[in-house]
């Protein structure tokens, strides 16, 4: 067993101490009023839902050698967020979808800030269109916070949304410009992708001590969460696939404009009323073109393909590897890699080839495209137009050859298999 702070062989900078890799912190967030003590694996993967609910943010549990001690937000003590005696704050009148009044929002500094109608809004710079109309926006309660922000359900011009809020680092420059220059990304990209398979963009906002960014909001919470609560009760077959279906049909929409999405995995897969699946969280996701440069940690160890976690050069298949263990999960039911930590699945993955065991009454065809799409080398793995082909002809076999169509898997540990 590796002591604390020392580096695994074959993986670059995979340390407790190395901090490179929380330089995103902003997206690592906790459940509300959950022990301030829970580890990165406490539960496999964090919760964040409010009534069932979830948010187009990142929940990342990838934050190495960190637990929320390390998370908490540092808002209260921002100079600039700090309550004055003659503030008038809008966010006092907000209230929730029950129609109580929030008293609780008067005392949060990120929401009053937003909601200062004292403060300006700022535009956005080449997306003027989509700045939010503060008057017409309701903050609901936080549901989650981090190192940097928090995010809120509210309603905005009467539909319900999520809206995330991030603090602007008042004594840190460089990471101002980092977190200014991710806000300006996410607010491209979301406002760039249409597609049923992707989570709509509603808009966003500056203010002076804050960033916004608001978008429809998902009632079923996210895959990870749906997941977790069926552990005792066989997956529909059907289903999974339709849903992984719909991972991929958005997935080879966004890599069909060039880009990459670059932390794909069930906590940024968000189930719609209809069952629907959309993508979420596109804040890390960069253009193709640019890939040398790109912050190699970013994503989340468990889904995370391995010349990432090397931080060699990577391409577009990255997101296919990270398709590969969500398909997995979907048709488990399980978190991957359950019985380590996610740095010991990242040092798995790279020095002992251990992928995910696929079930042995699992489709052929299901058990092809995991093991296709999670290969070591990233040639092998199919493009999504060639796995929605694929997983079109799964599901025609299910409706026609299958006759019961559920799948529980009912292995035992260690999971994995090299």
């Amino acid at each position: 067993m590796l002591e604390s702070g020392q580096k695994f062989p074959g993986i670059i900078g995979l340390s407790n101490q190395d901090n490179n890799y929380c330089d995103l912190s902003q997206g690592f967030y906790y459940k509300l009023d959950e022990g301030t003590n829970m580890s990165i694996d406490s539960f496999g993967s964090l919760q964040t839902s409010n009534d069932g609910g979830s948010v187009a943010m990142s929940i990342d549990n990838s934050s190495v050698g960190s637990n929320t001690n390390d998370s908490h937000t540092r808002i209260l003590n921002h100079q600039g967020l700090r309550r004055r005696a003659n503030d008038n704050y809008s966010v006092q009148q907000s209230v929730n979808r029950r129609g109580r009044v929030m008293h609780v929002l008067s005392d949060d500094a990120l929401a009053r800030a937003l909601m200062d109608s004292n403060s300006l809004t700022e535009g956005l710079e080449n997306y003027e269109e989509w700045t939010i109309d503060l008057r017409k926006l309701n903050m609901g309660e936080a549901f989650a916070q981090g190192a940097f922000g928090k995010l809120y359900r509210g309603t905005y011009k009467g539909e319900d949304v999520a809206i995330k809020i991030l603090e602007r680092p008042e004594n840190d420059p460089e990471k101002a410009q980092l977190m200014e220059q991710q806000f300006q990304q996410e607010v491209k990209m979301l406002a760039t992708l249409k597609h049923p398979n992707i989570v709509r963009f509603i808009g966003a906002c500056r203010k002076p001590m804050v960033w916004c960014i608001v978008t429809e909001y998902a009632k079923g919470g996210s895959v990870r969460q749906f997941l977790m609560k069926r552990q005792s009760r066989s997956v529909p077959l059907k289903l999974a696939v339709k849903q992984a279906l719909d991972v991929a049909r958005g997935m080879a929409y966004v890599h069909g404009l060039g880009l990459i999405h670059r932390d794909l995995k069930s906590d940024n897969l968000l189930i719609f009323a209809d069952k629907s699946i959309k993508i979420a969280d596109f804040g890390v996701a960069r253009i193709e073109v640019q890939t040398e440069g790109m912050t190699p940690e970013t994503g989340t160890y468990r889904w995370m393909a391995p010349e990432m976690i090397q931080h060699r050069p990577y391409t577009q298949k990255v997101d296919v590897y990270s398709f590969g263990i969500v398909l997995w999960e979907l048709i488990t039911g399980m978190l991957p890699f359950q019985n380590m930590t996610a740095v010991q699945a990242a040092f798995a993955v790279v020095n002992k080839g251990v992928r995910p065991i696929v079930p042995n009454d699992c489709l052929p065809v299901l058990g092809e495209i995991m093991t296709r799409c999670w290969d070591a080398n990233p040639d092998v793995r199919p493009p999504f137009t060639e796995v929605v082909r694929m997983l079109e002809n799964a599901e025609t076999e299910i409706m026609t050859t299958v006759r019961k169509a559920r799948f529980r898997c009912c292995m035992t540990q260690p999971m994995t298999a090299d």
